[in-house]
């Protein structure tokens, strides 16, 4: 008996490391998408759209979760967590090579068809791994403990990617193409051959048996709780990714004497994720004692309180910053700083969100995680939606104070997030059988 146990929990805890690892594989592939679109948006300089055009990538990564959410739950139920992974790490594989490929053809319809195909990758990832951590321990408070650590390394390798492509481009871009950027690509397609073969020989643990035959009497669509915060997800990761997103094309725009650089754009911006990580291993700390919704109600409001500075303070003071990683001092717009600081604030937002959305809803989590995926295509949209916004306002706005006022769009988002948070993490529908 003795022994069982201790095999069920050496088995626990390698599943949980898997997971983590598998965390920090969904930033990496996910982070390119901005700081390269950013490099293909030199093929429509003069263009009075190229900031959206540049962001195209970015959206056709997050818009494959709107085709990928519902088959991939779906999939988990039908395969179980370890197969639904491999399959995923396969497809990202693919994903990638295509985006290589871009930088061979020079063709920006194969690096959008590469981005798109990664987001079917990290969709996948997404749904094993929320709910894997989540129902591994119960859920409650330690599934959303174990969520923030995870995090931790989602945000550590998201805040090295932009900086590590902007180390590649150096001080300029403007002659740069995505070949410049081929050692990122040939990393992530060797992480991914690890990857597969580590989680092929691995076992996992499954939190119920794919075998086994469930009834299905109702949907996730029937909790209000959950249906809210499927919209709160929405809005959630449209913030957490155009938030750092604007922050580049904002940087790299103004024009204070030689202006700032793309190296140093992409450094600013990364430093968001690297204060994501900060949070997070806050909130992994203190997970397993403050409830989600208390997390979610407090940085939604600071978020808001930082957003709307940025936008008040714009361009008038400037403060001393670091630039790249020699840390070399550079005078940097204090609503520059303010806007990363989000990054504290989004940190916890992410699994304190899918925790109130899936709290009871017992054998329905596994479909609800992949509707949940859905809804990352907020990352693409709303992103989209500012640089529209960005477009719009910046022929007719000073030195960038354009990309400031599109932040109103984030400052939208976060309200529906506060509100989620307060009021519509409720679960009134405890009447509905789950086991």
């Amino acid at each position: 008996m003795e022994n069982n146990q201790q095999k069920r929990s050496a088995l626990t805890i390698i599943t949980i490391v898997t997971m983590f690892f598998l965390y920090a594989m969904i930033a990496f592939v996910t982070n390119l998408a901005a700081p390269v679109g950013k490099i293909w948006e030199n093929s429509f300089e003069g263009s009075t759209h190229a900031t959206l055009l540049g962001m195209l990538g970015n959206m056709m990564n997050f818009a494959a979760y709107l085709f990928m959410g519902v088959p991939a739950g779906k999939l988990l139920q039908k395969i179980g967590y370890k197969k639904t992974a491999l399959a995923a790490v396969v497809v990202g594989l693919v994903g990638i090579a295509f985006q290589w490929l871009s930088g061979v053809t020079a063709t920006f319809v194969v690096y959008l068809l590469g981005a798109f195909i990664c987001g079917f990758a990290v969709c996948m990832l997404n749904t094993v791994v929320n709910p894997m951590l989540n129902n591994i321990v119960g859920g409650g408070n330690r599934g959303n403990q174990l969520n923030m650590i995870g995090g931790t390394l989602n945000s550590l390798t998201g805040s090295l990617t932009p900086m590590f492509v902007g180390a590649l481009v150096g001080t300029s871009f403007a002659e740069k193409t995505i070949s410049d950027v081929n050692i990122v690509l040939y990393i992530a397609m060797a992480v991914f051959v690890a990857v597969f073969f580590i989680l092929l020989f691995m076992p996992i643990a499954e939190p119920r048996d794919v075998k086994e035959k469930i009834v299905y009497e109702r949907s996730p669509w029937a909790f209000r709780h959950f249906v809210l915060g499927t919209i709160a997800i929405f809005f959630y990761v449209g913030v957490e990714v155009g938030v750092p997103a604007s922050v580049i094309s904002y940087l790299s725009n103004l024009n204070y004497g030689v202006g700032f650089s793309y190296e140093t754009a992409t450094f600013v911006a990364g430093l968001y994720w690297l204060l994501m990580l900060a949070g997070r291993l806050v909130g992994s700390a203190i997970g397993g004692k403050v409830s989600s919704k208390a997390m979610v109600s407090c940085t939604a409001t600071v978020a808001i309180a930082l957003i709307a500075a940025a936008i008040i303070i714009g361009n008038k003071i400037m403060v001393a910053f670091p630039s790249n990683w020699a840390f070399d001092m550079v005078q940097l717009p204090l609503a520059a700083v303010l806007l990363i600081l989000v990054g504290l604030c989004t940190s916890v937002m992410w699994t304190s969100i899918f925790n109130m959305s899936v709290e009871g809803l017992g054998k329905y989590t596994a479909a609800a995680s992949g509707i949940f995926m859905m809804m990352v295509v907020g990352g693409g949209l709303v992103p989209l939606i500012q640089s529209a916004v960005a477009d719009a306002c910046n022929p007719i706005m000073e030195n960038g104070t354009g990309f400031l006022i599109s932040y109103l769009v984030m400052i939208v988002a976060v309200a529906y997030i506060l509100f989620y948070a307060l009021i519509g993490s409720k679960n009134v529908n405890k009447d509905i059988k789950v086991d």
